[in-house]
């Protein structure tokens, strides 16, 4: 059994953040605020009809646009209230319940690997720190071979950027690209966020 993720703990000391989570979302959806950059970024980079996975997907703003956009589209998230809203919200993808430091899709039906797999959202950063070599390294394994991991996630979270490299490095993975948004702007020193493009080493 994996360690116990940093949002479960979250979400069992408060049972109605997950719901307020979701909420969020919708308000700024129907409000008419941008929620889909970081989709727009992933279908810029993904092949027509490409077999995608929304690693962390919460409820499913980023696949469901790339669903929309034609791709084949599955999400995976360890939060059911989340996935919940996932099918509620965005109807087509596969969402799955699941944690990704025990992440095995073949064994669940779904053997293709993926040409893009994206964690954006900040969920790497709520990941216990004893899993994030486990969930890169198993990201990885579902990665076609000229297939890349594109993660996202902001400083101050208690992720330092070089133990993210590291870790990825030991996953056996290589930053083809590092920006500071999902905009394209370059990564710097300074910069209180990380979006990295990653491919198998």
């Amino acid at each position: 059994m994996a360690e116990q993720q940093t949002w479960t703990e979250i979400t069992t000391a408060d049972p109605e953040h997950s719901a307020r989570y979701v909420e969020r979302f919708r308000s700024m959806a129907a409000a008419g605020q941008d929620i889909e950059g970081e989709a727009r970024f992933i279908d810029a980079m993904a092949p027509r009809g490409a077999h995608l996975l929304d690693a962390g997907c919460g409820p499913g703003r980023v696949g469901g646009f790339l669903h929309r956009a034609g791709h084949r589209v599955v999400g995976v998230d360890l939060d059911p209230v989340l996935i919940e809203a996932a099918e509620h919200d965005h109807p087509g993808p596969t969402w799955l319940v699941g944690d990704l430091a025990e992440l095995d899709l073949p064994a669940r039906g779904i053997a293709d690997p993926f040409d893009v797999i994206v964690s954006a959202g900040n969920v790497v950063t709520f990941l216990a720190p004893g899993t994030r070599r486990t969930v890169l390294a198993n990201l990885a394994r579902h990665l076609a071979p000229d297939g890349r991991l594109v993660v996202g996630f902001g400083a101050g979270r208690g992720y330092d950027v070089d133990e993210f490299r590291g870790d990825a490095a030991e996953a056996g993975l290589r930053a083809d690209l590092e920006l500071s948004t999902w905009h394209l702007h370059p990564h710097t020193a300074d910069a209180d966020f990380l979006v990295t493009v990653l491919r198998l080493a």
